[in-house]
């Protein structure tokens, strides 16, 4: 199966590349290091031609409320037209739980925004929500 997975090469993105691939699977780990920006758009279309499905696992640089809201926004956007044209027979995102529940940080009403895209999208979805986790530099 061909995975592709946006944020590829990021903390979470680089463990589920390396699993998915340890499975058998054909995966393209998608960030702007790797030619694809979801945000502009760039490379997305190439990547996701013969493509079963696609991991959204971006995140926005900023836990700002505009910017954080722009961002997904944007990216969802983007990537969902291009899995549209391209035939992608299932979306995931990564979420986080609650968001419904706490719209009055901005954060959390863009992944929320990014879940109702996703939604809306009349794509087949998954959305993984989990709980908020921190790990140490």
């Amino acid at each position: 199966m061909k995975i592709v997975i946006i944020g590829g090469t990021g903390l979470i993105g680089s463990n589920v590349t390396n699993k998915l691939r340890q499975l058998g699977h054909t995966v393209i780990a998608g960030s702007p290091s790797t030619g694809i920006n979801a945000l502009t758009g760039e490379g997305l279309s190439d990547a996701l031609e013969n493509a079963d499905v696609v991991v959204d696992l971006s995140n926005s640089p900023s836990f700002e409320d505009g910017p954080a809201i722009q961002f997904f926004q944007t990216v969802g956007r983007n990537i969902l037209s291009a899995e549209r044209n391209a035939g992608v027979k299932h979306h995931v995102i990564l979420s986080i739980v609650g968001t419904h529940l706490m719209e009055g940080m901005g954060y959390m009403r863009a992944k929320k925004i990014q879940e109702d895209l996703v939604k809306s999208s009349g794509l087949p979805y998954t959305i993984v929500r989990s709980t908020l986790f921190f790990w140490k530099f």
